[in-house]
C-alpha cells in the first residue's frame, strides 16, 4: 500500500491493524517514518539522532515474529521516538545540551527496554530543552538543536521541555513518543501541539536510565494522537522496577465500553485569565462532557503556594544533580543565556528553605487528595494560552499582554500542584485558537487513577474529532 498522511497520522491501534492484516510491513512503515523524520524533523527542531540501523533491525525482527505467529502486543512493529534524556545503548544521549551531545551510555533506560520488549521500533532520539529546563531557561531557543517549532505554525513554540516529542508526534514523524515531566514538560508540549498525553502518577513508570533533574518530581509518560493510544503505551512502560526503588503499582488498559457515567468537578476560575479562544474551547468541552458525566461547577482548588514550592524544590534538587557541572563552569557552554547562570542560583538555595518546602508537601498533598477523592476527575484547560511565538524572553512578550480587570482571580495552579502531589493528569486537544494553534483540556485524578482519566478522555474523543485534525506544517515567516 502507499504510505501517506492517512498512515503517518494514524492511531497506534490503527497502525497495529494495518500490520496485523499485512497491509503494510513494519520494515515498510519504519522506512517511511525514518525518511519523514529525517526530512521534516530538523525543520521543527525536533530531531537529535536518527536511529536508522537499529530501527530497521527491530522492524525486520517484528515482521519475522509476526510471520511466525508471535505478536508481542499492540505496539509490535510500530515506530516511536524517545526524548533524548533516555539512555540508549551505544547511541548518543545529549540531554538537549551541547556539552553532552556526544555522551553515550552502555545500557538502555528501563522505558526503552520495556518498549523493545513490547516490539516497538525506536526511529529517533527527539530534541528537548537543555537539561530539561533545570537551569531556568527563559526563551524557546534553549536546545543545541534550536527551538522546537509547532507543526501547526512554525513561528510558534512546540513547548518545553519535551519539545521534540510534541512536535514530532503532532507532525506525523513518529507513531508515538515518550516525554518527561517535572513541572509541566509533558502537558505543555501536548497542549501546544494538539496531542493526547499522560503525566502518570509519580513512581508508576521507572526512571532508571533517564536524566535526573528532580528526584522527587520527575516522571516519564507518553505523547500520542489519542487517549486510547496513551493507554496502550502506558501499559507497556508502567510498573515496578528493581532498578528504580521509587516505582510501584501496575497499569493495564482495556478500552472501556460506553455506559458508565462519571462525576467531574469543574474548577472555579479555571478560565479567569485564559485567552478568549481557550475559554471558548473549554466551555464547548463542558457541553460534551455533560453527555457522559455529572458536572459539579465552581469547585474550589486548594489554596497553597504550589508554584513557588515546586520552583524551590526544582532549584535545590536540580542544583544537586548538576553541582559538578555548574561548579566547573560547564553552564557557560549552554545555549540559553539564562541557563548560563541559572545553575549558580540553584546552588544558593538554602537547605532550610528546601526542607520547609518538603515538609509543606504533606498537608498540600493531603488537601488535594481529599478534593480528588470526591470526583472521578477535575477538569480545566491544560494551558491558559495557545503556543507562544518563538524569539522572545518569556518575561518580555513581543506585544503588551492586556491586563485582566483588577480583582480578576488567578487560575488554579493545577500543573505545579499535580506534580508536587505526584498525581496523574491526562490532556486532549479540544479546539483551535489564534494562528491556527490548538487548545487543550486537562483531566486530573487521584494517584493511580490513570485508567479512569483515560476512559473519560477516550469517551470525549469518541464524541469529538479534534484529535483527528492534521497540521499542514505551515512554514513561518523567513
Amino acid at each position: 500500500m502507499t504510505i501517506g498522511d492517512d498512515v503517518f497520522f494514524a492511531s497506534v491501534r490503527e497502525l497495529g491493524r494495518l500490520l496485523g492484516t499485512r497491509a503494510v510491513s513494519s520494515v515498510e512503515l519504519t522506512t517511511a517514518y525514518l525518511d519523514r523524520l529525517e526530512s521534516v524533523g530538523p525543520k521543527l527542531g525536533a530531531l537529535v539522532t536518527l536511529t536508522r540501523e537499529l530501527a530497521l533491525a527491530q522492524a525486520k525482527q517484528a515482521d519475522q515474529e509476526r510471520a511466525a505467529g508471535k505478536v508481542r502486543g499492540p505496539l509490535h512493529g510500530i515506530p516511536y521516538g524517545a526524548k533524548d534524556l533516555l539512555a540508549t545503548r551505544g547511541i548518543p544521549t545529549s540531554w538537549g545540551a551541547e556539552p553532552f551531545k556526544d555522551q553515550v551510555f552502555d545500557f538502555d533506560a528501563t522505558a526503552i527496554e520495556r518498549l523493545r520488549a513490547a516490539g516497538a521500533v525506536l526511529v529517533g532520539k527527539l530534541a528537548m530543552v537543555e537539561l530539561a529546563g533545570g537551569m531556568g531557561y527563559n526563551n524557546p531557543d534553549a536546545s543545541f538543536t534550536g527551538p522546537g517549532r509547532s507543526p501547526w505554525n512554525t513561528d510558534h513554540w512546540s513547548g518545553g521541555s519535551s519539545s521534540g516529542s510534541g512536535a514530532a508526534t503532532a507532525a506525523g514523524l513518529v507513531g508515538f513518543s515518550i516525554g518527561s515531566e517535572t513541572s509541566g514538560s509533558i502537558l505543555t508540549p501536548a497542549s501546544f501541539c494538539g496531542l493526547s498525553a499522560v503525566r502518570p502518577t509519580y513512581g508508576l513508570v521507572s526512571r532508571h536510565g533517564a536524566m535526573a533533574l528532580c528526584w522527587t518530581l520527575d516522571k516519564l509518560g507518553p505523547l500520542c494522537r489519542t487517549a486510547d493510544d496513551c493507554g496502550l503505551v502506558l501499559q507497556a512502560i508502567a510498573g515496578a522496577d528493581p532498578k528504580d526503588p521509587t516505582t510501584e503499582g501496575r497499569f493495564a488498559w482495556t478500552r472501556p465500553a460506553a455506559g458508565r457515567r462519571f462525576r467531574i468537578g469543574v474548577l472555579k476560575n479555571a478560565t479567569a485569565r485564559a485567552q478568549p479562544e481557550v475559554r471558548a474551547s473549554f466551555e464547548a468541552s463542558l457541553e460534551v462532557l455533560r453527555g457522559l458525566a455529572t458536572l459539579e461547577m465552581d469547585v474550589e482548588f486548594p489554596d497553597f503556594p504550589w508554584g513557588p514550592a515546586v520552583g524551590l524544590i526544582v532549584d535545590a534538587e536540580g542544583g544537586a544533580a548538576f553541582r559538578e557541572f555548574i561548579e566547573s563552569g560547564g553552564t557557560r557552554r549552554l545555549r540559553a543565556q539564562s541557563d548560563r547562570y541559572g545553575g549558580y542560583v540553584s546552588l544558593m538555595t538554602l537547605a532550610v528553605d528546601y526542607l520547609e518546602a518538603m515538609r509543606a508537601r504533606v498537608p498540600m498533598r493531603a488537601a488535594l487528595d481529599a478534593l480528588l477523592g470526591r470526583y472521578d476527575a477535575l477538569v480545566c484547560p491544560t494551558r491558559g494560552a495557545v503556543a507562544p511565538p518563538i524569539g522572545y524572553d518569556f518575561d518580555k512578550p513581543p506585544v503588551p499582554v492586556p491586563r485582566p480587570p483588577e480583582g480578576t482571580p488567578s487560575a488554579p495552579a493545577t500543573i505545579p500542584a499535580g506534580n508536587l502531589a505526584g498525581v496523574p493528569a491526562v490532556c486532549v486537544p479540544n479546539g483551535f485558537g489564534a494562528n491556527g494553534l490548538p487548545t487543550s483540556l486537562q483531566l486530573i485524578g487521584r494517584a493511580f487513577s490513570e485508567a479512569t482519566l483515560l476512559a473519560i478522555a477516550d469517551r470525549y474523543q469518541q464524541a469529538t474529532d479534534w484529535h483527528t485534525r492534521r497540521p499542514s506544517i505551515r512554514p513561518g515567516a523567513d
